[in-house]
C-alpha cells in the first residue's frame, strides 16, 4: 500500500508556492523580455520612405563593440512621423553591459539615408531620433 503523502510531492508543492509568491511580489524579476519604442525623424519631420533596421550594440569597453544578432526590420511608407517597434530581448544580453539600440534608415538599394541610436533603459519604451546621413 502506498502512503498518501509523498515527500517528493511535498517538496515540489513547497517549491511551487515559493516561486508563485516570488513572482507575485516582484522578487527575482528581471528586465522585461521585450524591447519597444518609437522611431522619429529629426525636427519632427515625416520619416522618409525606406527600410528601417533596428538592432542592439553592446559596448563592454571603449575598444570593443559587439552587434547582437537580434534585428528587426520595418518599412517606412514616407507618410508617418513616428513608427513603433517591438522585439524580444536576446538571452545573451547582460544587465552589466552598456546597450545601444541603433536604427538605420536605408533606401531599397541599401544606401544609408539616416541613422540614430539611444541607450536601452530597463522597463521603459525607447525613443530613437533619426538624423540625416551626410555624405
Amino acid at each position: 500500500m502506498r502512503p498518501l503523502i509523498n515527500p517528493g510531492r511535498i517538496i515540489l508543492a513547497a517549491g511551487l508556492i515559493v516561486a508563485g509568491i516570488a513572482t507575485a511580489s516582484g522578487i527575482g524579476t528581471a528586465q522585461a523580455a521585450d524591447i519597444s519604442g518609437t522611431v522619429t525623424f529629426a525636427d519632427n519631420a515625416v520619416v522618409p520612405k525606406g527600410h528601417i533596421k533596428i538592432f542592439l550594440e553592446t559596448h563592454a569597453s571603449q575598444k570593443s563593440t559587439q552587434e547582437l544578432t537580434r534585428e528587426v526590420q520595418l518599412k517606412s511608407s514616407g507618410k508617418s512621423k513616428a513608427i513603433t517597434f517591438s522585439f524580444s530581448k536576446p538571452t545573451t544580453l547582460t544587465d552589466a553591459s552598456v546597450v545601444l539600440i541603433v536604427a538605420r534608415l536605408e533606401r531599397a538599394d541599401g544606401w544609408l539615408l539616416a541613422r540614430g541610436s539611444a541607450m536601452l533603459k530597463a522597463n521603459t519604451a525607447t525613443d530613437i531620433t533619426l538624423y540625416k546621413a551626410m555624405y
